[in-house]
């Protein structure tokens, strides 16, 4: 499998491509602290090359989101426009309304199932899960929710994980999301269906608006990461070139002495998850 090229900016390949599919959390901030290099790219890419879709495992629909964008200073201008997971999921739990749901994840999610008609109910009434993430992501880990998993499974539920993201940096901490939820659940013998990447589903969506605001029938499309699972074989699975930022959640595991990239820990590591990347920077820049 072909080691990803080494760029030193995203200067380097732009003319190749109309559009970027970029990812949102460990790519543009860390949920606490916005990535200036990271934004500068993008709007240059955006003024100079075409429009630029952030593409997110967000259980929250998009417009429930960029509010947090704008609080981070993420500048408009780095974006054109937004699709998350949860704009893809809304579809698949309106087809299982009224329910009931079990619900799992914070408050702070309930936007996404606003106008569905659902009902919620516990794991031993409801007829699906629906999961976010855990309630409090600061402190809990999947084993909190393997009781009440167990029993849904038992049940022969199947889970509509809205986020499949394992985990996410917030600030420097790493901390667990509905992936992570869904990876023990699917363990424990339940059925689990994700419309965010690497599904189908988001990506869809997201051509569909390449086409829309390119004004092309096939766009050059460049999707640009952090995450192995979700970015990276998403990518591919979609026959898309992916940019791999190496410095997200697997910095640790392929920065070389001083902090910069080790090229050969970046190849080995998506060899290792039997995945592939047409380049890869340890953090994006123009």
């Amino acid at each position: 499998m072909t080691a990803p090229r080494p760029l030193p900016g995203l200067s380097q390949v732009a003319d190749q491509y109309d559009v970027l599919l970029c990812d949102v959390w460990g790519v543009i901030h860390n949920g606490r602290d916005r990535f200036p290099a990271a934004c500068d790219a993008l709007a240059r890419f955006g003024a100079e090359r075409g429009p630029v879709i952030l593409i997110s495992n967000s259980p929250r629909p998009a417009l429930a989101v960029e509010s947090q964008l704008d609080e981070l200073g993420v500048p408009r201008e780095a974006w054109t426009s937004f699709i998350t997971s949860g704009d893809a999921t809304r579809a698949l739990l309106a087809e299982r309304a009224p329910g009931p749901a079990w619900r799992i994840g914070p408050d702070r999610d309930n936007v996404l199932y606003e106008g569905l008609g659902l009902e919620f109910a516990g794991p031993t009434e409801a007829a699906f899960v629906a999961c976010t993430g855990p309630v409090n992501d600061e402190v809990e880990t999947p084993e909190d929710y393997r009781a009440d998993l167990a029993v849904a499974a038992e049940r022969g539920l199947t889970m509509i994980c809205a986020n499949p993201d394992r985990v996410v940096h917030r600030g420097e901490r790493l901390i667990y999301c509905g992936g992570a939820l869904a990876d023990l659940y699917g363990q424990l013998g339940g059925e689990v269906i994700m419309a965010g990447k690497p599904a189908p589903a988001i990506y869809r969506l997201c051509l569909e608006e390449a086409e829309k605001k390119t004004g092309k029938p096939d766009p050059r499309v460049l999707c640009i990461g952090d995450g192995i699972p979700t970015d990276v074989k998403g990518a591919a699975q979609q026959a898309l070139d992916c940019l791999f930022i190496a410095g997200g959640i697997h910095g640790l595991e392929t920065a070389g002495p001083g902090g910069g990239m080790n090229a050969d820990k970046v190849g080995a590591l998506l060899r290792g998850e039997g995945a592939k990347a047409a380049y890869a920077m340890m953090a994006l820049s123009w």
